[in-house]
């Protein structure tokens, strides 16, 4: 049973469920603040490897995981039956989107009905992924006091506190982003503020868990209207023949009223391309018209399109065709630095390119083969980056601005770049072989 003293004494045995991107962060949280932690996972491998010290995300390391199993504090199983062991469980499971831009709550509910026959008297469950206001109460709490036949609030505490995780910044991590916490009863959100408290640096409560759900949908929605705003400036710019990329760079030096969002050839990562689409489906209980994020969502999904029809009109001032054209794509990632594939744009890239007849590879230093995801079965590996490769494509098209690529030497041995991140913005030779998109 989870009580404030249990938190103080660091007694209190902490369940992740879900050792995924937001999971594996959060548990090493814990641990690293002196509690316990049991990390639940469906994907037996994760547990193994987290049981044998291996980390399988390259920002977080195998010493971290390592150190937490040498201090006993971190154990993981793929074995639900363990559930009562916990006084908390934090819910870091997937909140995609479903072929017809629906959200896809499955991976909730799933977890839930896996939960919920384990379930404990005055256990505190948190949800942490992401979704529309009211999925904690009206989706998440239902299933739970179903099949376990516990009431929350009552017999069980119930919260939602949204992750926040930016893989691999440098300044920001799990410990010192503020976390927004809400819940619908004063206990349950007593006891979740003084979980949080007890590991992070900042916690921020709010008065319910619809609010502390709106607050990440809001925050991705700002992110998604604004990157769609630059993606369309960066069209008109680049019909006038002005590098967007210049003019952001100089409206970044007015000290306020300003704040920079880049353009790029897509959206990507587990939020910003999804969030969006939580809002306007649950806003349609209401029938509210969401325009504004709609229209952001069709600019941010049409850049791909936009992409590749800068890579043809490019080729074409070549004399060159797409069609047979041999094209390297540099990063799959969905940002620079990372291993994360989750909606990278790189995805669309390669499907909009084949089925224009190009011929299609790969690189990326940290991505050595395309894994299936729910959209895409590429059975396509990383290709060396050497300078005689690089010379045997038509085109390289940047997708993904790594920073251990020297963009130097891509652009000395390369064909043609057409780039999407301003990755080559320092390379002083062979400019004229270089196509902003």
């Amino acid at each position: 049973m989870l009580t404030l003293g249990r938190i103080a004494e660091r007694k209190a045995v902490i369940g992740v469920v879900g050792m995924g991107y937001v999971g594996l962060p959060l548990a090493l949280t814990f641990v690293e603040e002196g509690f316990r932690v049991i990390g639940f996972d469906i994907d037996k491998a994760k547990a193994d490897a987290l049981n044998s010290g291996r980390t399988y995300i390259k920002h977080i390391s195998s010493a971290r995981i390592k150190d937490a199993r040498k201090r006993k504090l971190l154990d993981a199983t793929a074995d639900f039956s363990l559930i009562p062991e916990a006084d908390a469980l934090l819910v870091c499971v997937p909140t995609p989107l479903d072929e017809h831009l629906q959200p896809d709550l499955s991976f909730i509910t799933g977890t839930s009905k896996q939960i919920a026959p384990h379930l404990q008297k005055g256990q505190l469950v948190v949800l942490e992924s992401s979704s529309f206001p009211g999925t904690t109460e009206e989706i998440m709490r239902p299933v739970l006091e179903k099949h376990s036949g516990l009431i929350a609030h009552s017999d069980f505490y119930l919260a939602y506190s949204p992750e926040r995780e930016d893989p691999n910044n440098p300044e920001y991590n799990t410990k010192n982003i503020p976390k927004v916490v809400g819940a619908n009863s004063e206990e349950s959100l007593k006891l979740a503020v003084a979980l949080y408290q007890a590991v992070l640096d900042t916690v921020v409560h709010v008065s319910s868990a619809e609010a502390a759900e709106a607050t990440k949908i809001f925050e991705n929605v700002f992110r998604s209207v604004n990157i769609a705003l630059v993606n369309e400036i960066k069209v008109i710019l680049d019909a006038m023949g002005v590098d967007v990329w210049e003019v952001i760079r100089a409206a970044s030096t007015k000290p306020f009223g300003f704040m920079a969002f880049y353009p790029g050839p897509g959206l990507g990562g587990h939020c910003i391309p999804i969030d969006p689409f939580y809002l306007t489906y649950k806003a349609q209980e209401f029938e509210m018209p969401t325009r504004f994020i709609e229209l952001a969502g069709e600019i941010n999904t049409s850049m791909p399109r936009w992409v590749i029809s800068k890579v043809m009109e490019a080729l074409n001032e070549r004399r060159k065709a797409l069609n047979g054209s041999k094209v390297l794509i540099l990063g799959m990632a969905y940002k620079k630095n990372v291993d994360d594939m989750r909606e990278s744009p790189a995805l669309r890239l390669i499907e909009l390119l084949e089925e224009k007849g190009a011929i299609v590879d790969y690189h990326d230093p940290f991505i050595h083969k395309i894994p299936p995801t729910r959209r895409y079965k590429f059975d396509k590996e990383s290709v060396p980056l050497s300078a005689e490769n690089i010379a045997s494509y038509d085109v390289v098209l940047i997708a993904t601005n790594h920073d251990n690529i020297d963009y130097a030497e891509l652009v000395k041995h390369a064909k043609l770049v057409v780039d999407t991140r301003n990755a080559t913005a320092d390379v002083k030779q062979g400019r004229e072989k270089i196509v902003k998109a």
